[in-house]
């Protein structure tokens, strides 16, 4: 699509490339109006939307992500005691790091876009920083987040979530190698292929599991989209017990861009849960 012409002042270029749109069906009306100012490039729409700009895009990509969190089912109540944290920053004041957080190095804090609030770490310094939160615990829980990082260029972020702790274990997405990863501490023991894409939000879940036989299982998933994936991308067996910890969420800005933390959960797990 094409949308340039040196005659017609910017907004009704603007104008222009929102009629050039090609929405296939209505927007609910709870998401109200759609962005006023728009990216004058043509993109796929996500949900089978058609096809606009990418400003429309990650417009409609969260409002599904908000709609999909609302429209989860009421747990039991026996399975709502297992949940030890959660946190999704919408009571949090902009500006700060929440109360309960220990935040182990990096300037985090709650943001908003306007639709949204969510944890924040900036795209500068260039380093990796992580951030504590919920009980500590040893084995059989589990972790789980949403991130949302930008490439720039070639360079893409690092990120993932941990439990048990600074020298426990992390699930880690790292684009420049394409995989997701298992570390203890900071040594990589397992990797799996990934097709990280930018700008979308990336689901997360790890979970530590001790088996009869005296070892531990460590089994993690990473995917973008609304379907959580039945199989664990990473599955990882250890001899070595764990040291109980906190949760962490974790983030390397190597390319200068912020990283966003969102819908965190820690829960125990007990019985036959999966």
């Amino acid at each position: 699509m094409r949308c340039a012409n040196r005659l017609i002042p910017i907004s009704l270029l603007l104008s222009a490339c929102l009629l050039g749109a090609k929405v296939t069906k209505d927007f609910p009306p709870h998401w109200g109006k759609p962005p006023e100012i728009q990216t004058m490039d043509y993109v796929e729409l996500p949900d089978g939307y058609g096809h606009g700009s990418s400003t429309l895009k990650h417009w409609i990509s969260a409002n599904l992500e908000k709609d999909r969190a609302t429209q989860r089912p009421p747990q039991p109540a026996s399975a709502a005691v297992r949940i030890l944290y959660e946190n999704d920053f919408e009571a949090i004041e902009v500006g700060i790091a929440p109360k309960d957080f220990m935040v182990l190095n990096g300037e985090f804090a709650v943001q908003s876009d306007g639709t949204n609030k969510f944890l924040e770490l900036p795209g500068a310094p260039l380093d990796s920083f992580a951030a504590q939160f919920g009980p500590a615990e040893g084995d059989n829980v589990a972790v789980r987040a949403r991130i949302l990082g930008t490439a720039r260029g070639r360079r893409g972020p690092t990120f993932g979530v941990g439990l048990g702790g600074v020298a426990g274990f992390k699930l880690q997405v790292s684009p420049g190698k394409k995989a997701v990863e298992i570390l203890r501490d900071q040594e990589s023991k397992i990797t799996a292929p990934f097709d990280w894409r930018t700008g979308e939000w990336t689901h997360l879940h790890l979970q530590l599991r001790k088996e009869k036989d005296g070892r531990w299982q460590i089994q993690g998933k990473a995917w973008q989209g609304a379907q959580e994936p039945q199989d664990w991308t990473v599955v990882l067996q250890d001899d070595n017990p764990p040291i109980a910890g906190r949760a962490s969420v974790l983030g390397s800005p190597f390319s200068g861009t912020p990283i966003r933390f969102d819908d965190l959960k820690v829960k125990s797990l007990t019985g036959s849960e999966p």
